[in-house]
């Protein structure tokens, strides 16, 4: 399986090259990426319709096509469309008819536009509205940089959507994540113009691996699962990947980027997640907490994460009125949010529940104990967390440069209420050393990865690897939580015999000496001068 998926991620990489070529001339990569990402979820949700429907219908004798066009089957087609899918494809604008006016030349790049809005009208109203508002808005069609007339905006989508239409995916069986693959390898492809900050958006895969495996150990379901910094989604996606029955109730994600936010509910429509199973939210996930019902916090049983590292926020008073900063009393410094992260996921953790959150390695130690009795902030939280809440679980740290736009190492933390009999102590775990460079990025195996998950499930204490750390050692620490305080993986260098070693430089002067002295007898009876 994971050859397959490489084999078709390279595939696809070619494909992408050849479609970013039509494109690279006209745009910046940060702007053309969402054409092709939005053309490929277009033809995504037009195939699964025409697939759906014509599965549904087959008992009937009639095809998706014929039945729009059937008094008696159209009305209840098109209910049960909404209902089921969210939206309605007209025949005319299905991705196959829309590919064959292109082979026949009768394509217009009107006619696609008329498509797209088509398909969002439908939801207006509906239950699904939420879920499609706007999803398409980062693909103006009308947008002079395609071409000033609307005859070579027409010809250039249209090679686009005949490369895409070369793509090799089944819509329903979406073993590997398309559209965030796509998103990484036009983010790698043009790094210079797509910012280095581009792939603070999708988690690379071993890392997001990684989080879910350690959020999901020993369950089957989970009721919900959540991520308020859910870029396109993908760490959303392996929990789902990595629970045995594959089943969440519920997905809860909030984005703040909004072109990132229509990336993300793609993403979870291209695999499968119903819109009646997703509520996403386009806003700063610390100025606004969206998850409230009926008056009440939701409590999710999977949390996971991967926040922008030492990210600034509005540090306004009035935060401290909001309960999910207000038990601790104090707000993080200015370019420093990563615990208020970590503060917020606490709050919205159910009795059972667990986090797993990826933060740079600073928030394990910054801020100090002061004489004075006005501690920093960062000290008052991480010891809030570890000595009142007592939910930190774990602390991982893994290789540096596995971010794009992030050389520094990151660490994962892992957070729980009911500790299973761990509520005296903290595992503390040094991978920063087992990785595959890969590139200009380093990579973490399945083999390390089982290795950090075998350490964390068995609470292992490991040489150079693992320590479980009690509480008086934490105390003694001042809460200080930096793992080469708890992890020596200092490797002693081989002492050296410095006498051997003397032996071994006067032999190579004495036989250097030796080679000398032949050689110059050689240029003596050459006649030549030493």
């Amino acid at each position: 399986m994971a050859d397959a998926v490489q084999k078709q991620s390279q595939e696809l990489a070619t494909q992408l090259w050849a479609i970013a070529n039509e494109l690279r001339g006209n745009m910046d990569a940060s702007k053309f990426k969402n054409y092709i990402l939005g053309v490929i979820f277009y033809r995504y949700l037009s195939e699964k319709t025409e697939n759906y429907m014509d599965d549904l219908l087959k008992d009937d004798g009639i095809s998706y096509r014929d039945a729009l066009k059937n008094d008696e089957f159209a009305p209840t087609v098109r209910e049960w469309s909404i209902e089921h899918l969210g939206y309605i494809i007209e025949p005319k604008y299905l991705w196959a008819s829309l590919i064959d006016e292109i082979r026949g030349a009768e394509f217009s790049i009107e006619h696609f536009d008329k498509a797209i809005s088509s398909l969002v009208a439908s939801t207006i109203g509906q239950e699904s509205e939420a879920a499609f508002d706007k999803l398409f808005d980062d693909m103006n069609l009308q947008d002079k940089d395609l071409g000033k007339e609307v005859s070579e905006r027409t010809a250039l989508i249209g090679k686009v959507m005949q490369k895409v239409d070369d793509i090799s995916f089944n819509v329903d069986n979406a073993e590997m994540d398309v559209l965030g693959t796509a998103y990484m390898i036009l983010i790698s492809l043009f790094a210079s113009d797509a910012g280095k900050k581009g792939g603070e958006f999708f988690t690379p895969t071993c890392a997001s691996k990684l989080l879910a495996r350690l959020a999901t150990v020993g369950l089957d379901e989970v009721k919900n699962a959540a991520d308020s910094c859910a870029g396109s989604g993908s760490l959303l996606l392996e929990v789902q990947n990595h629970l045995s029955t594959k089943k969440v109730g519920h997905f809860y994600a909030t984005e703040k980027n909004g072109s990132n936010y229509n990336l993300l509910r793609m993403n979870l429509l291209m695999h499968g997640v119903p819109y009646k199973k997703f509520s996403c939210f386009n806003s700063d996930s610390i100025k606004t907490d969206n998850y409230y019902e009926n008056g009440e916090p939701i409590l999710f049983d999977i949390q996971v994460e991967n926040p922008p590292y030492s990210a600034k926020f509005d540090q306004n008073p009035k935060l401290l009125d909001d309960p999910r900063f207000s038990s601790c009393g104090v707000l993080a410094p200015q370019g420093k949010a990563d615990l208020m992260f970590v503060e917020s996921m606490v709050y919205h953790m159910s009795e059972d529940g667990r986090i797993a959150v990826l933060l740079p390695s600073g928030a394990l130690f910054r801020g100090k104990q002061k004489k004075n009795g006005k501690n920093d902030a960062e000290y008052d939280i991480r010891r809030h967390l570890i000595e009142n809440l007592n939910v930190v679980d774990a602390v991982i740290g893994l290789p540096a440069k596995m971010f794009h736009g992030a050389k520094l190492p990151v660490i994962v933390m892992v957070l729980k209420k009911k500790r299973n009999g761990n509520s005296d102590n903290i595992l503390f775990i040094d991978a920063s050393k087992y990785f595959t460079p890969e590139k200009t990025m380093n990579v973490i195996t399945d083999e390390d990865i089982d290795r950090i998950v075998d350490a964390y499930v068995n609470r292992s204490e490991i040489d150079k690897f693992s320590h479980v750390a009690y509480m008086d050692e934490l105390e003694r620490n001042d809460y200080n939580c930096n793992i080469p305080r708890y992890v020596d993986s200092f490797e002693k260098e081989e002492l050296v015999d410095i006498s051997a070693q003397t032996k071994v430089i006067q032999d190579c002067d004495a036989q250097s000496a030796e080679i000398d002295k032949q050689l110059s007898a050689f240029l003596k009876e050459l006649g030549l001068e030493v």
